[in-house]
């Protein structure tokens, strides 16, 4: 079975709180290139130590390899 985009967006990455939970995790991503740690293609992501999207303290954010982030969330 494809999967349907569309409903996917209308039904969850339109909600305000996920819009807002997305607007964090770009913001981590800021700080990160602004503290020169990240780099546009670097194939990199902002980790957060404590998994809490929303705090982006600097203790917080480290990188890793996509694979090792998007793996750890089990």
């Amino acid at each position: 079975m494809a999967r349907n985009y569309r409903r996917e967006y209308d039904t969850y990455h339109s909600k305000p709180a996920q819009k807002k939970k997305r607007a964090k995790r770009n913001g981590a991503r800021t700080i990160m290139e602004k503290a020169g740690r990240a780099h546009k293609g670097d194939g990199q992501d902002v980790h957060h130590k404590d998994r809490n999207a929303n705090n982006n303290s600097p203790s917080n954010l480290t990188m890793q390899s996509k694979k090792k982030n998007r793996g750890n969330n089990k």
